[in-house]
């Protein structure tokens, strides 16, 4: 018997900012001549531009990858990327690990411990706990373990 497709079902998002309806649309309508990814689309606030909420979605199943974000937000969730990216690019955890501590730090389930889902205040946690945990790891680096001779 053969395998039945899975229709591809559009989420109706609202933007968080001015309740609008978002619209799947490709990403060259809001990066245009910037767009490096003429496969990539978006979920766009139906205000834009005016109002500039928007997330990405997955290229498969086009479903959205988190919440719509302003400018602001977006930004901040790239720092929490970057911040997080930093423990287990460093070695210091794998990925998977890595996502995991963070779950357990910031007191999230699984399904919830994705930084496109994130609020400024979840990611400027994240920021802070990566920030923190890798200097720690960096001072234990510089001071090895003193070994008492008696």
């Amino acid at each position: 018997m053969a395998k039945k497709k899975k229709k591809q079902m559009r989420e109706t998002l609202y933007c968080p900012y001015c309740k609008r309806p978002g619209v799947l649309r490709p990403a060259a309508y809001v990066y245009g001549d910037n767009n490096l990814d003429p496969e990539k689309y978006l979920y766009v606030c139906s205000g834009y531009p005016s109002c500039d909420s928007y997330i990405g979605a997955h290229k498969k199943s086009m479903r959205p990858m988190g919440t719509m974000a302003d400018s602001d937000l977006r930004n901040k969730r790239i720092e929490a990327h970057r911040a997080l990216d930093a423990i287990w690019k460093n070695g210091y955890m794998t990925k998977h690990s890595t996502y995991i501590w963070l779950q357990n730090r910031l007191n999230l389930r699984e399904k919830d411990t994705h930084i496109g889902k994130f609020s400024y205040y979840l990611c400027e946690q994240t920021i802070r706990e990566c920030t923190d945990y890798i200097k720690s790891r960096e001072e234990k680096k510089k001071s090895p373990d003193k070994i008492s001779v008696a």
